[in-house]
């Protein structure tokens, strides 16, 4: 079970891959959230059940629902929440694995009866990683496999100029309350010109339908010759632009975890978040960590004295990110890359 986000569903597809690569006959049913799902659909060997938390009370019934008749040996509880812990009183498994008590959120110790290692220090990634450690299954090299329709392949194709690199720049994170990861336009527009002049880059913005993406992508598009195609891409047409893109460029947010899953590069701007727990797990040389400054400028503390996670809440810290840092990492790319 991992409901969201589109990140950690990422991370738990990477355990699923891994159980089945050391059980090629093992069954898995994952309950997952309904925008997760436009993205996981069509994988062959997974029963989805779908948790629309638009639905309320009944989306609970749902899986209830679902899950009825059934019976699971175990029970990977990979996601720690309220809204999640009361959903694996619904789960038909005598094993019920979950967090180490430290980090169980919301009490989910409470609802589960075993729990893997407690682990401190680690990458989201590996901390759910640890779920398939705990019930035996052997490392394997990560894999993903998220399949994408023709149609939507075409759809990359079609954007994608075959004489230029392609990088695609996804400048907001989710839009939650006291989440402060997006950087200025202004430094996004300075970005984007050493990109098409210096680069000779195809650049593409992408994001979500709300106001605020789509202001950025139209002022972006305004001062550039950049593709605005914020929130006019389903999921999946997402997903193929990034695995025909040769970068990405994101702040802490689902498109870095998604260009890990179909192994493209990416440049990640980290302030408010630590990118050692939530960035682009095969791009941490391309990613800019602004995440110490901030920690000592908004919080008079250094790393060692906030717990492993802890959120930088000052809507100033990611412009504590400069332009310049974010050329050096886009010129290290393109000069380890021979195109």
């Amino acid at each position: 079970m991992r409901l969201s986000a589109i990140g950690d569903t990422c991370h738990a597809l990477a355990v699923i891959r891994r159980l089945q690569d050391n059980w090629p006959e093992v069954g898995i049913t994952w309950i997952i959230g309904k925008t997760e799902s436009a993205l996981m659909s069509g994988i062959p060997d997974i029963d989805f059940v779908v948790f629309d938390k638009a639905r309320g009370r009944t989306a609970y019934r749902d899986v209830h629902t679902a899950l009825a008749g059934k019976h699971f040996d175990i029970a990977l509880c990979m996601h720690a929440s309220l809204r999640a812990n009361l959903l694996i009183r619904s789960l038909p498994a005598r094993l019920r694995l979950g967090f180490d008590k430290a980090r169980a959120k919301d009490f989910q110790w409470l609802f589960t009866n075993r729990r893997i290692d407690a682990a401190s220090g680690v990458h989201a990634l590996e901390a759910m990683m640890a779920f398939a450690t705990a019930i035996g299954a052997a490392p394997r090299d990560l894999r993903w496999d998220i399949p994408l329709a023709q149609a939507d392949r075409d759809f990359a194709a079609g954007i994608a100029a075959h004489d230029k690199p392609l990088v695609v720049i996804s400048p907001c994170s989710s839009q939650r309350a006291r989440n402060f990861r997006n950087w200025s336009v202004d430094n996004y527009a300075a970005v984007i010109r050493h990109l098409e002049a210096q680069q000779g880059a195809r650049v593409v913005l992408t994001g979500g339908p709300s106001p605020l993406e789509k202001e950025y992508g139209a002022e972006l598009a305004a001062r550039s010759k950049a593709l605005d195609l914020v929130g006019q891409s389903t999921l999946k047409q997402l997903a193929a632009l990034i695995a025909r893109a040769d970068l990405v460029i994101c702040p802490d947010s689902g498109p870095a975890h998604m260009a890990t899953a179909f192994g493209t590069a990416v440049v990640g701007l980290y302030a408010t978040s630590n990118p050692a727990r939530t960035g682009p797990y095969m791009s941490q040389k391309f990613t800019i960590n602004r995440y110490p400054d901030a920690i000592r400028r908004y919080l008079g503390k250094n790393e060692a004295e906030v717990r492993w996670g802890q959120r930088v809440r000052s809507p100033d810290a990611m412009s504590l990110i400069e332009v310049a840092d974010v050329v050096e990492k886009i010129d290290l790319f393109f000069d380890d890359r021979d195109f």
